[in-house]
């Protein structure tokens, strides 16, 4: 392990020197995230843009093609003191650098105009073809999550990493790696324990435990009450979602059932069906099992325990949408050796809350327990 870990140093050495480059006697820098950004995006687009700052005088603006959702992510956000500007009204040619990170070009989860091509990208999931037409380009798919690359960066750069960014890049590794119990290697945690002493473990709990608005409960409930499951199959079709963040909080949550080694949650948002997988079986991957469900209607990938996708939707007609997400959910349980003649509802119905009692609300095996 100490061996893997002093080779990743002089890559990343390497890298940064190149980096540095790119970066050099830029003047304005246009950060691309993905659409709804998640922790390990939010804290390596603070990072680039402390690198960018140790350069000289460069103005950074923070950018994705659509909002930040999540109550944690708003949360770090405001923690950081960050503002990220809508994409749409940002034109990246009023920029002489552009970068994308935690994404890259044509993945189907950003809003960059396919025509362009980044001056940067630096990622940790599978390398895609456009990226390598970039000036620089650093896919590190082994790796837990992206704020782990840049926290080599800072430190080949011998930068003082300041309270708030080794909060951001810790609590991104965290997220990224649902705390090391899903893709990670040494890196990912030497990258940890380097951040941990200097990190604010105050603000990192109250981050995590960000309050959320009504309507979060109730879509959960919705989630739930309408999920499915087969074998060892588990999936719920949300309909329409204010806030996308909420397909892959309900994939995680599904995933915590103990019948199932997979969890798929579909939600709709802006002309898009979006679609969130979550895996406990090793012996398959994640990623491919995505590109399997999209096909060549949309876009998406991931790893090996994790991966989302986008299918564009070309009509509003709700049959016909329907119809389209019928299909996914064939492939999905198909994919998996789940039978459809299995199906049956996650949860079975409970009494009305008006007239629910004690006696009525707990289960008979759950009332053997109670003295």
């Amino acid at each position: 392990m100490m061996a893997e870990t002093c080779h990743a140093k002089l890559a990343s050495g390497k890298k940064c020197g190149r980096l540095m480059a790119v970066l050099k006697d830029r003047r304005t820098l246009l950060i691309v995230m993905q659409d709804f950004p998640d922790p390990d995006a939010i804290a390596a687009a603070a990072a680039l843009r402390e690198l960018a700052r140790s350069q000289g005088e460069v103005t950074t603006t923070l950018t994705c093609g659509g909002f930040v959702g999540r109550a944690e992510n708003r949360a770090l956000l405001k923690y950081l003191g960050l503002n990220i500007q809508s994409l749409e009204n940002t034109p990246p040619a009023n920029y002489d650098c552009v970068a994308l990170v935690d994404t890259q070009p044509g993945a189907g989860n950003n809003a960059l105009d396919p025509e362009i091509v980044p001056d940067i990208v630096v990622d940790h999931h599978p390398i895609r073809a456009q990226t390598r037409k970039s000036a620089f380009f650093d896919v590190r798919k082994r790796y837990g999550a992206t704020s782990t690359i840049f926290h080599e960066y800072l430190n080949c750069c011998d930068l003082e990493i300041s309270v708030p960014l080794a909060t951001a890049l810790l609590y991104g590794i965290r997220s990224d790696t649902a705390d090391f119990g899903r893709e990670a290697i040494q890196a990912d945690i030497h990258a940890f324990l380097a951040l941990y002493p200097s990190s604010n473990k105050k603000m990192i709990g109250r981050i995590a435990m960000a309050r959320v608005p009504r309507a979060y409960f109730r879509t959960i409930a919705a989630a739930l009450t309408g999920a499915r499951s087969s074998d060892n199959c588990v999936f719920s079709v949300l309909g329409a979602v204010d806030n996308p963040d909420i397909v892959s909080e309900v994939a995680d949550l599904l995933l915590r059932d103990e019948e199932s080694n997979w969890a798929l949650a579909i939600g709709m948002h802006r002309g898009e069906l979006l679609l969130s997988l979550r895996s406990s079986d090793l012996t398959m991957d994640a990623g491919k099992v995505m590109h399997h469900l999209v096909g060549k209607i949309g876009t998406g990938g991931g790893h090996v325990s994790i991966a989302g996708g986008q299918v564009p939707l070309r009509t509003e007609d709700l049959d016909t949408i329907q119809k389209l997400v019928d299909g996914i959910i064939r492939r999905f349980l198909a994919k998996l050796g789940a039978k459809k003649a299995n199906l049956h509802m996650l949860i079975e119905k409970r009494p009305d809350p008006e007239s629910m009692t004690l006696a009525a609300a707990v289960s008979p095996d759950e009332s053997a327990g109670i003295a």
